[in-house]
């Protein structure tokens, strides 16, 4: 039921990474769930959905060249934005809600993606437009993923296939 909305943010100035806080944001952590006070959003008038959670993957780094190698420090991380995220309390359940915290899960796993590969990629001294490449390739991916996802589940309404999403994810923030 819940139309996701996809926020990525590129921090990135000059050759050395560096980010601001935006907005209100809640970052990823396995011991916290969602609830429908962490929806602060206001609901557009003419909105279909029953809930929008607003998050995304955001990063950061810096780079050195030592002895002809990048060397690379970065951090990568998945956010919740209660802002931009609302819910309709009328007609929002636990099923809903188990929806939206997957939409956040998933954008976990996929920061946990470009961890992988930021970890995997011998850079050149254009360290700058690789990482933005990754990035930008890293959010298709989670784009796709989440457009699959709320088809999948017709938006949780299909609270069995819902129910199997739920156990994937859970097996895959298990697994990484």
């Amino acid at each position: 039921m819940g139309k996701v909305v996809y926020i990525g943010f590129f921090l990135v100035f000059g050759f050395f990474g560096n980010s601001q806080q935006l907005e209100e944001s809640v970052l990823w952590n396995p011991d916290k769930r969602l609830t429908w006070t962490d929806f602060k959003g206001k609901i557009p008038p003419a909105a279909v959905p029953a809930a929008t959670t607003a998050s995304g993957i955001s990063y950061k780094y810096s780079a050195n060249l030592i002895h002809h190698e990048v060397e690379l420090d970065f951090e990568v991380n998945a956010y919740f934005y209660p802002n931009e995220s609302w819910y309709k309390p009328e007609v929002c359940d636990d099923i809903i809600l188990s929806h939206e915290q997957l939409h956040f899960d998933i954008s976990e796993l996929f920061a946990r993606k470009m961890r992988d590969k930021l970890q995997r990629t011998s850079f050149s001294d254009n360290v700058k437009a690789e990482i933005r490449r990754i990035y930008k390739e890293i959010l298709k991916e989670l784009k796709d993923f989440q457009e699959l996802y709320d088809w999948e589940t017709n938006f949780s309404r299909n609270t069995k296939k819902q129910l199997e999403w739920n156990n994937k994810i859970a097996k895959a923030l298990d697994r990484n």
